[in-house]
C-alpha cells in the first residue's frame, strides 16, 4: 500500500489480522479495531482514497489478461454470520472499482444437481478467471460450518472436507490465484441490533428471515464450528484473517487493505502495445 492509504495502520494489516497458532475467536473483541488508529472519520476518508489505487491495480490486472496470457487472479472469500456486513463489503469495497473484471458468487443451499457431486464441484465452476477479482459471498466453508452445526453430513465426511479444502486452495494458489480469506467476526449483541433495525424498516424487511432467530439460538455451535474450520484450514498458502465486525467502517477499510496487498503482490503491469504507436498516431492524424 502507498503511505497515503496505510498511514493510520500501525503495521501490515495482513499480518495484524492473520490468524496465528492458538488464536481463539472468543479472545477477539468484535468491537475492536486492531492495528488502526484513525477512527471512523479517518477510516471513511482512507476508504475513499484507497479506491483509486484499488481501481488502477484491478484495471491493470484485467488489461493484462485481455492482452496476453496470465494466470493471476484474486479470490476474496467472505464468511460471517448474518448481519456481519458482507453485502456492504461487496458494495462499498469491491463495488467501488470497475465492474469489468469482477465476478461475485453467492452460495445458497445446494441444488439437487449440486448435491449429486462433491461439495467442491459447484465452487470450481464459480472460480474467477485469470485477470479477475472473484468474490465468494459465503463459500465452500458453508460445507464445514452449517453442515457441521446442522449435521447435514456425516462426521467423517466433515473431517474429510477440511483436508480437501486445503488441497483445493493449494492448487489454486499454485496456479496463480491469491486467496484472501476473511471472517467478519460480529458479536451476538450487535447482530441482534442489526436484525431489529431490519424489522424496524419496511425497506429492509426483505433481508429478514424468521429463521435468523433460530440460527441465533445456535450461536455457540457456530462459534465452535468457525474455530475448528479456521484452525484446520488456515495455511501458508491461504491464511485466514479474522476482522472484528461490529464497526462496519473498520471491516471495509481492513478488507480494502487486504485486497490491495494481494494485488500489489501480483504487481500487474500495463500491457505494452504490440503495434507502432507513433505510426498509428500518424495514420489517425491523416484520417
Amino acid at each position: 500500500m502507498t503511505a497515503e492509504s496505510q498511514k493510520y495502520w500501525t503495521g501490515d494489516p495482513a499480518e495484524i489480522l492473520r490468524v496465528g497458532d492458538g488464536s481463539r475467536l472468543d479472545e477477539i473483541d468484535p468491537s475492536s479495531t486492531p492495528g488502526y488508529e484513525g477512527g471512523k472519520s479517518k477510516g471513511k476518508k482512507d476508504l475513499s482514497s484507497g479506491e483509486k489505487e484499488l481501481g488502477e491495480l484491478q484495471e491493470r490486472l484485467y488489461a493484462r489478461s485481455q492482452a496476453e496470457v496470465t494466470n493471476a487472479s484474486v479470490l476474496l472469500v467472505l464468511q460471517a454470520l448474518d448481519c456481519a456486513g458482507k453485502s456492504g463489503i461487496i458494495r462499498h469495497v469491491v463495488g467501488a472499482v470497475d465492474p469489468q473484471g469482477i465476478s461475485v458468487s453467492a452460495f445458497k443451499q445446494p441444488t439437487d444437481e449440486e448435491k449429486a457431486h462433491d461439495f467442491l464441484w459447484r465452487i470450481e465452476k464459480a472460480l474467477p478467471e485469470a485477470g479477475y477479482i472473484g468474490v465468494f459471498d459465503r463459500s465452500h466453508y458453508e460445507d464445514v460450518l452449517i453442515a457441521r452445526v446442522r449435521e447435514l453430513a456425516p462426521a467423517d465426511e466433515i473431517e474429510r472436507r477440511y483436508d480437501a479444502i486445503n488441497e483445493f486452495e493449494k492448487r489454486l494458489t499454485d496456479g496463480g490465484t491469491r486467496i484472501v480469506k476473511v471472517m467478519l467476526h460480529i458479536s451476538s449483541d450487535e447482530q441482534k441490533r442489526r436484525l431489529m433495525r431490519r424489522l424496524d424498516r419496511p425497506d429492509k424487511h426483505w433481508k429478514y428471515n424468521p429463521s435468523d432467530v433460530d440460527e441465533r439460538m445456535l450461536w455457540p455451535k457456530y462459534m465452535e464450528a468457525y474455530q475448528i474450520a479456521i484452525e484446520r484450514t488456515s495455511t501458508d498458502a491461504a491464511p485466514w484473517h479474522v476482522i472484528p465486525g461490529d464497526h462496519k467502517w473498520y471491516g471495509r477499510v481492513a478488507i480494502q487493505a487486504l485486497l490491495l496487498a494481494a494485488l500489489e503482490d501480483i504487481n500487474p503491469k500495463w500491457p505494452v502495445a504490440d503495434y507502432d504507436v507513433e505510426a498509428e498516431k500518424a495514420r489517425l492524424a491523416a484520417s
